[in-house]
Order: C-alpha cells, then sequence, then structure tokens
C-alpha cells in the first residue's frame, strides 16, 4: 500500500466508519462511507487514493487529487497560518506546505506550482513551491524534435517556463509563443534545442517542416469554419496573422503554401478561400 499513491485495494469488511480495504501484504486502510461506491460487494478490488488524515491515520479515498508523490501541480493557497500554508488540491484535506517550503510567502487565493513529497519525519503528504530543486537537467536523455509534457510554471518577459516530462526545466522565449498560455497550463510542448549548458529549449509547434503537415490541417479547419473564406494571405503582416489563426507568419506561410500546392485553397487579393 503505497501512501500518496493510487492502490487496487480489495474490500475486506464493511463497518460503521466506512469500508475496510486490504493489499497482498495485509495492510488495511479505512474508505469512510461517503466515498464508497453505489454497488460494491465484499471481495471487489477498488482503486482509491491513500493519503493520513489531521490524526495521521491512513485514509482512502475515491477523490481524484491534482498529483500523487513526486509531481508537480499548480494549486491555490486556500490559507496561511503560523506554521505554514494550505493548498487546494482536489480531496478533502489541503495540502500543507511548511514555510521552510516556500519560494516565497503564500498568500490565500493565489496560485502556486508545487512539488508533492512524504515528510521523512512525520510520513505526511507536504508539498514544497522551491520546484528547482526537485528538477536536473543533469541527465537529459531528450533530443530535438522530440514531444514532450510541460507544465507552465510562470511567464516573464523572456518567455514561459516549463517543467518537462515532470523532470526537466525548459523554457520557450516569448519571441516563439504565438498562443495564448498561462501559468498551470499542462500541454504538449517540442524540443528546439539543448543548449551546451543542457538548458532546454521548447516550442508549441513542430519546428520546420514537421510542422507543415498540422499547422495545413489546423488552417483548412479554420476556413471551413470561417464559411471558406479568411481575411489574411502571405503578404498580411505578422500580427494580423498571429491574432487571427495563433500562429507565427512563417508557420502560416507554409501551411499556407502546403495547401496550395494540393490544390485545396485559392489565394486571393483580399484573403484566401477554399477550392
Amino acid at each position: 500500500m503505497e501512501l500518496g499513491q493510487y492502490n487496487t485495494l480489495t474490500i475486506l469488511r464493511e463497518t460503521d466508519p466506512g469500508l475496510y480495504l486490504g493489499d497482498a501484504e495485509e495492510n488495511e486502510v479505512l474508505l469512510p462511507h461517503k466515498y464508497k461506491p453505489q454497488q460494491y460487494a465484499i471481495g471487489d478490488a477498488i482503486e482509491v487514493f491513500v493519503y493520513r488524515d489531521n490524526e495521521a491515520r491512513l485514509i482512502a479515498t475515491t477523490l481524484t487529487p491534482k498529483a500523487v508523490v513526486g509531481e508537480f501541480a499548480y494549486l491555490r493557497c486556500s490559507q496561511q497560518t503560523s506554521h505554514g500554508a494550505f493548498m487546494e488540491w482536489g480531496i478533502e484535506k489541503d495540502l500543507f506546505v511548511p514555510f521552510k517550503e516556500q519560494a516565497r510567502k503564500m498568500n490565500p487565493g493565489s496560485w502556486y506550482t508545487v512539488y508533492i513529497y512524504i515528510d521523512p519525519k512525520t510520513e505526511r503528504l507536504v508539498g514544497s513551491s522551491k520546484t528547482k530543486k526537485y528538477l536536473s537537467n543533469e541527465n537529459i536523455t531528450l533530443k530535438k524534435y522530440d514531444k514532450v509534457d510541460i507544465l507552465i510554471t510562470h511567464i516573464t518577459e523572456r518567455g514561459a517556463n516549463a517543467i518537462v516530462n515532470g523532470q526537466h526545466d525548459g523554457l520557450i522565449y516569448i519571441e516563439n509563443i504565438f498562443e495564448d498560455i498561462r501559468s498551470g497550463d499542462r500541454l504538449p510542448a517540442y524540443v528546439k534545442k539543448i543548449r551546451p549548458d543542457n538548458k532546454i529549449d521548447l516550442l508549441l509547434q513542430q519546428e520546420g517542416y514537421r510542422s507543415i503537415e498540422p499547422n495545413a490541417e489546423f488552417l483548412l479547419e479554420e476556413l471551413e469554419m470561417a464559411g471558406g473564406f479568411l481575411a489574411v494571405t502571405d503578404k498580411s503582416d505578422p500580427e494580423t496573422i498571429k491574432e487571427l489563426l495563433g500562429m507565427s507568419k512563417k508557420s502560416f506561410k507554409k501551411a499556407l503554401g502546403s495547401l496550395y500546392k494540393a490544390r485545396k485553397v485559392k489565394i486571393e487579393e483580399d484573403g484566401i478561400s477554399l477550392t
């Protein structure tokens, strides 16, 4: 039975407080009645998340936390106390973030990127907004063009900082952002470059010829939804293209060229239309 993780357990018996669940090693945990399924039988297998309550007792829930131990999540601070902050993370008991684990003081109502771990002293689930110490760019097995999953942590004038595959630190430079993204967004992305110092440059769209087909399909869909005509051409200014389609002028021209060669669009003086 793993603390802070999803466990598939067996329903052993029903009591006044709820259902007792067990694993193959005869560990037991209580699933309170409010979380029990509508239909069940003794001996059924059930997937639950296991955590500790305010009295450090193991408790199971069928609620889904926004992250488990070893993962990052973008969470809202519910309250700040004399001991630390509490974060809403999808289950009944808020996640505690001690003062020493706060990168900056947390304010109720604000959102923060938090890493979830087990405190070795108390064996309770806790969080840390000092995320850098849980990331490493030392041993990167990624390469250019690889598709990755990212969590946007914060956006600056330089670009969008992101956690890559839950392990590494990455950056999308501001000039490569052509859509509305915000802190807390989980998105697919692509490796543009691994720098000599192992910093990871990211793109939200595939680079070069690899992006032509997806962008062409997107442009075709936009044309269809617009009734077959868009007031934009390869001579339109980059800001107009970005505002209308959320892509760079370079990507737009490649997508348009692909559709034009396939004879799916006509390029007119005041825009493009479906053939």
